[in-house]
């Protein structure tokens, strides 16, 4: 006999994800009361996590939880949010609706600990972010941390009961009877984001680290997940359930065999940190983006706002870079496929199917070359045109097929494709080259 836990494996298996292959950059907005002090989101009061970076000044319990009575965002404008998101070529959101905190970013009815009620502000963040986001055409993904720190059944943390820095699977636990009230208010909430949200095409659920699986009982929550959103791909965070991975803050070594993201912030921060100077640049954010697309994921881009509700300026100036290399280079990591491997061409791309039949090859030229760039393992007979693809330049080129091929009178021969770059205008950011090749 099939169990319950089996079939639910079965279905999430077959949970159709081929709309999240491709899509390339994502948004995650990591957001709460704690950004009007200038305090990462939950971790503050943990003073960070032991040995992990960044390290962080320790808040206490009480003055952290109460800091939400402050959260009142005038600049908050979701509509200004989504049109930079989707001009840096983000064609999916993911929106922090309840940290480790136990704040609600929506309104719940569930608890008075949310923007709702609690908050000055007094608004459902999450329903404008969802609304505006879904009007520019982004797919919308929904985070929601199972455990909540601020719950007094969970149990609520306190100075006394936590360690700082946080030990990971050091934590105070509930009774069973607490457990159970708690397990049922977390569907509740949970429930209450995929019911009254529209269509949700991602669940990210976080918090898995602490309580066991046994004691989260994952099958029901992605059986809970399937009956409201059957639809909805959900995280490797659902512990054995998941439709996708999700490494964070590196790419993988390998890629992944499931769809997978890699979740990244621009700093080294996920709230807003203003004392956190450690911004990647733009290129080492786009040419993580091509790496990750290249290996078949995609980049989850982390942006924390203020406390007013805008985006941090170092943040803006980020994903207006990434737009302005959009605008030419596009279509090299939306909708694309991985390209050549690594012994064909010493750097990432990407490949897609020519509307008229063939292929085209993008060359993410992510080093700067010297005079040539060098393609093994083509069909060098079916080379039709090699480009820049930011304005179409034509670029000398050559082919050098194998010998072997030759003298075997083959008409489709294998080789090497040489390109050469010399007295080219290359793009600071990135160099995109395209090959065309014949079908």
């Amino acid at each position: 006999m099939t169990t319950q836990a089996e079939s639910d494996r079965t279905a999430t298996a077959t949970t159709d994800a081929s709309w999240f292959r491709g899509l390339g950059l994502g948004v995650f907005i990591h957001w709460g009361h704690a950004s009007t002090r200038g305090w990462e989101l939950s971790w503050q009061m943990t003073g960070g996590v032991l040995r992990q970076e960044p390290a962080l000044e320790p808040v206490g319990c009480n003055e952290y939880f109460e800091n939400a009575a402050t959260f009142d965002p005038q600049h908050f404008d979701p509509t200004a949010w989504a049109e930079l998101a989707w001009r840096a070529g983000a064609r999916y959101l993911v929106f922090t609706t309840k940290h480790h905190d136990g704040f609600a970013m929506f309104d719940t009815g569930l608890s008075d600990y949310s923007v709702t009620k609690h908050a000055p502000f007094g608004r459902d963040v999450t329903r404008e972010v969802v609304d505006a986001f879904r009007a520019r055409g982004f797919r919308i993904g929904l985070y929601l941390s199972i455990v909540d720190w601020h719950h007094p059944d969970y149990p609520r943390y306190t100075d006394e009961t936590i360690t700082k820095p946080y030990v990971v699977g050091s934590y105070p636990r509930a009774t069973p009877a607490k457990w159970d009230r708690y397990r049922a208010f977390m569907l509740g909430q949970l429930g209450e984001l995929l019911t009254a949200y529209g269509d949700i095409d991602i669940v990210w659920l976080d918090g898995e680290f602490e309580h066991t699986e046994e004691e989260w009982r994952f099958d029901e929550i992605r059986a809970f997940i399937r009956e409201r959103q059957p639809r909805a791909l959900v995280n490797d965070r659902c512990l054995g359930h998941g439709d996708f991975v999700t490494p964070e803050q590196q790419l993988p070594m390998v890629p992944p065999q499931q769809p997978w993201e890699t979740c990244l912030t621009m700093n080294s921060s996920w709230g807003h940190r203003p004392q956190d100077d450690t911004w990647k640049s733009p290129a080492l954010l786009l040419h993580t983006l091509i790496e990750a697309v290249s290996m078949g994921g995609n980049l989850l881009l982390n942006v924390g706002p203020t406390g007013n509700g805008e985006f941090p300026p170092q943040a803006v100036e980020r994903l207006e870079a990434l737009a302005g290399w959009l605008e030419h280079n596009a279509e090299s990591v939306q909708g694309v496929e991985p390209g050549l491997t690594l012994w064909q061409f010493h750097g990432p791309s990407t490949r897609r199917t020519r509307p008229g039949g063939g292929t085209r090859l993008y060359l993410h030229l992510v080093t700067r070359p010297y005079e040539r760039v060098t393609v093994r393992g083509l069909s060098v007979a079916r080379v039709e045109r090699v480009s820049l693809l930011a304005d179409g330049t034509d670029l000398p080129w050559s082919v050098q097929p194998r010998l072997k091929d030759i003298h075997a009178g083959s008409d489709d021969p294998t080789g090497e494709l040489h390109i050469d770059t010399r007295g080219t205008v290359l793009d600071p950011m990135c160099t995109v080259i395209a090959v065309d090749l014949a079908e």
